[in-house]
């Protein structure tokens, strides 16, 4: 025993200053807690936390103070952290500032695909909630209505990493309305053409011209068509099939001298698309939209000027989270505190870009589905089950039967991440029953067309950088 306790006691030396063995620290976690209630987060600035709404403390919190005794008293004996192998970062608090839990805040974790986090906290302040990706349709040559002939190439310019099948029949519709059924030369798209999130701007021209084009249309292009219409009631549009048909080959290139816009096709709405993309945890889209904003450094310098942190606090490699990233639980706080004010600027809430547990479908379907716990949790989830040998986190806000909403960060790396999911669980569900029990978000399912944001989400568990849903 004595061997085994020395051979221990080196490995904890051996280890990294920023990981701690949750075994060893829930002890002083759990005093700590109590009488950290009582007072501001560590780190917080309290002359920049207002009081909280009523609607969000509840009617027995009449100051900021009377608020944190009354959760003090709620969590008395809190005995969240519980045991597990692997390092483990938490950082539970109230709107106001008062810190529930704390665990290696400081130390800098792999966040997974909770860098989306950050990705869309900088989407929303340089594009804006209503944002639509443009994608142009330019002629290269005349149009004869009475053949229904382009002689010339039909050429698309743009960016939209949201660019599907349905939009390709879409804009063959639109073709056939301007009298065009005919290209006799080619398609022409830009490098930075994407659709169905393949990364080849060749390959996704090869799939926009084969979509236009009834006779060469996949299956899996009609049946999205038709699922998308029927979702948004334009059973006008299924009355006919669309059909453009091209006679020349796929090019990369700008659309040429002479060539002149026809057709402008514009995405849903950016928060729309975010919703999609976090509801899934489509990396592509992450991607695409990060290189629009300048790429894992542009935003890792934005987010921390603007929040103020240490450089040491955010490292990003990556926007979707794929890969080795760093940031700290209090910084990854911070990025949560100032994503629901820039959202409520807009009167938006986290519901509306977030995926609500047991309710919207995606990464946080199968999680916390117990009729008193679904849609109690609105959260962004993490997985890597290689890098840094098995990461996961949970990012995100709880409800409780106290009327007092909970923001809370949860790291684990170095283990079994279905086992880091299941303790992530049990923590929120501990801090949430501390506080009267769960209860569910005033929140109203979207309709949105996620079926394709569902196919990398799939793609993604075949590659085993993974969000698993078990």
């Amino acid at each position: 025993m004595m061997r085994n306790a020395r051979r221990a006691n080196g490995r904890m030396n051996r280890a990294p200053k920023f990981f701690f063995r949750l075994s060893l620290v829930t002890a002083v976690i759990v005093i700590a807690c109590a009488s950290a209630l009582s007072q501001p987060a560590a780190g917080a600035r309290t002359d920049q936390k207002p009081s909280p709404p009523a609607s969000e403390v509840g009617p027995v919190a009449s100051s900021t103070s009377e608020s944190k005794q009354v959760v003090a008293q709620a969590v008395a004996q809190p005995a969240y952290l519980t045991p597990i192998a692997g390092y483990q970062g938490v950082l539970a608090e109230t709107l106001d500032g008062a810190t529930i839990a704390a665990q290696a805040a400081d130390d800098r974790f792999n966040p997974a695909s909770s860098v989306k986090l950050a990705t869309t906290l900088v989407a929303l302040e340089t594009l804006g909630p209503d944002h639509k990706f443009v994608t142009g349709v330019w002629a290269a040559g005349p149009i004869d209505k009475t053949t229904g002939t382009l002689t010339g190439d039909l050429v698309l310019t743009g960016r939209d990493p949201s660019f599907h099948f349905e939009h390709a029949v879409m804009l063959a519709r639109q073709l056939n309305a301007l009298g065009i059924r005919t290209v006799t030369g080619n398609v022409i798209v830009t490098s930075s053409f994407t659709m169905n999130f393949d990364w080849s701007a060749r390959h996704s021209g090869e799939m926009f011209r084969d979509t236009l084009d009834a006779a060469r249309r996949s299956a899996g292009a009609t049946r999205a068509w038709i699922d998308e219409r029927t979702l948004v009631g334009d059973n006008n549009s299924l009355s006919s099939v669309p059909s453009v048909v091209v006679s020349g080959e796929v090019q990369i290139g700008s659309a040429p001298p002479g060539a002149v816009p026809i057709l402008t096709h514009k995405s849903s709405k950016l928060v729309d698309v975010l919703k999609a993309m976090l509801c899934f945890s489509n990396n592509f889209m992450a991607e695409r939209i990060g290189e629009g904003l300048g790429g894992p450094q542009a935003v890792s310098a934005l987010i921390t000027k603007k929040l103020d942190l240490n450089p040491d606090d955010l490292s990003l490699s990556s926007t979707s989270g794929l890969g080795v990233n760093r940031v700290t639980p209090r910084a990854m706080m911070k990025i949560l505190r100032t994503l629901r004010d820039e959202l409520a600027k807009n009167k938006l809430s986290l519901s509306d870009i977030l995926p609500v547990a047991g309710i919207d479908p995606g990464t946080l379907e199968d999680r916390y589905t117990d009729p008193q716990a679904r849609g109690s949790v609105v959260a962004k989830t993490g997985t890597l089950v290689r890098t840094d040998g098995g990461a996961s986190s949970l990012v995100g806000q709880m409800e409780t039967r106290s009327g007092r909403v909970v923001l809370f960060v949860i790291m684990n790396q170095r283990g079994n991440v279905g086992r880091f999911r299941q303790n992530q669980d049990s923590i929120v569900s501990a801090i949430q029953n501390s506080l009267g029990g769960p209860a569910p978000f005033d929140y109203r399912p979207v309709k949105l067309s996620m079926r394709l944001a569902n196919f990398d989400y799939e793609a993604a568990k075949a590659r085993g950088e993974v969000e698993p849903r078990d």
